[in-house]
């Protein structure tokens, strides 16, 4: 299964790809490691990032899309337009998105911890979260 992880901060949906085959993860080269939704109150830039973000699952073969899941209320609350990034990602039609929860993402790395170090990765370090996102899910669809 082709998993598409995702942490969206601020205005930017950090992605990973990750491909679980047979029990073995690969990560696939990709041209982009973010998606930036540069002018939030513009319809027309919402459904331009919503469009590329398509063409870019299209064009990848992606079957599932998770989001790393950010409170709605509190002090780490997520922003305005991480939401509208959020909305327009789970409204793309040709892929399924799934949200997941911090408290699921740490049950699932407790149950089964990464193999491998972060850096051994060859992923830019902002990427980890998007990666620990696409790996906890993997995992927790091949049971």
């Amino acid at each position: 299964m082709r998993v598409c992880g995702i942490e969206i901060k601020a205005n930017e949906a950090i992605i990973c790809l990750m491909v679980l085959e047979n029990g073995l993860f690969e990560l696939p080269d990709c041209r982009q490691t973010r998606f930036t939704l540069t002018k939030d109150a513009d319809s027309e830039q919402i459904r331009h990032f919503q469009f590329t973000f398509a063409k870019f699952i299209e064009d990848y073969k992606i079957e599932q899309l998770v989001i790393k899941e950010r409170p709605q209320k509190g002090k780490f609350a997520g922003g305005a337009v991480g939401f509208k990034i959020e909305a327009a990602l789970q409204l793309i039609k040709s892929c399924d998105c799934h949200l997941m929860s911090a408290t699921e993402l740490k049950e699932q790395l407790k149950r089964n911890p990464l193999q491998i170090d972060f850096k051994a990765t060859g992923l830019k370090g902002f990427q980890e979260t998007a990666f620990t996102t696409a790996y906890a899910f993997s995992l927790n669809k091949q049971r």
